[in-house]
C-alpha cells in the first residue's frame, strides 16, 4: 500500500497566565492554552494524525506528559521530531487539512502565518496545509470559551528513497 491516510484530535483547555499559541504563533488573547507543553491543539493534531498514519501510537507516546524534558515544549520542534520519524520509515506528507474550533480570538488573519510554519517543519509547501477556523455556534466547552479544539487529517505517500518531494 502506497498510501497512509491519519486523523487526529487535540482539545485543551483555556486558562489565565498562559500564552496562546496556535501553529507556532503567538496570538494576543487573555486566555492561553493548558497543558504539559505549549498546549499547541493545532500541532498536537497533525502530530497525533502523522502517528496513526503509522500505526505509532500518539504523541503521549513519544513525548510523555509526566517526562519533565518535555514540559513547555515548543510544539513545532515536536512536529520536527514525528516528521523525521515519518521519513526515517520511508513516508513523506503530502498535505494536512485541519479544523481549528474557537469562539475567540478570530484566527483567520492568522492562517497564512500558521500554515506557513507548519509547513516548514512538515517539509512541505504552506499551500499543502490547510487549516480552517470555525466557531462551535455556543455550543460545547469550544463555544463556552472553556477550551480550544482541533482536528486534522493527513496523507502520507510511501517514498522508499528518502521521504523528500522530487
Amino acid at each position: 500500500m502506497n498510501l497512509r491516510i491519519g486523523h487526529g484530535y487535540d482539545i485543551h483547555r483555556l486558562v489565565e497566565g498562559r500564552p496562546l499559541i496556535l501553529g507556532g504563533v503567538t496570538i494576543d488573547h487573555p486566555l492561553g492554552l493548558d497543558g504539559h507543553s505549549d498546549a499547541d491543539v493545532l500541532v498536537h493534531a497533525v502530530m497525533d494524525a502523522l502517528l496513526g498514519a503509522l500505526a505509532l501510537g500518539d504523541i503521549g507516546r513519544h513525548f510523555p506528559p509526566d517526562d519533565p524534558r518535555w514540559r513547555g515544549a515548543n510544539s513545532l520542534a515536536l512536529l520536527r521530531q514525528v516528521t523525521a520519524l515519518v521519513r526515517e520509515k520511508g513516508w513523506r506528507v503530502v498535505n494536512v487539512d485541519t479544523v481549528l474550533v474557537a469562539e475567540r480570538p478570530r484566527l483567520q488573519p492568522r492562517i497564512p502565518a500558521m500554515a506557513a510554519n507548519m509547513a516548514t517543519r512538515l517539509g512541505i509547501g504552506p499551500d499543502r496545509v490547510g487549516i480552517k477556523a470555525t466557531t462551535n455556534e455556543k455550543l460545547g466547552p469550544e463555544g463556552r470559551e472553556e477550551g480550544i479544539s482541533c482536528s486534522a487529517v493527513v496523507l502520507l505517500v510511501h517514498d522508499p528513497d528518502g521521504g523528500h518531494d522530487p
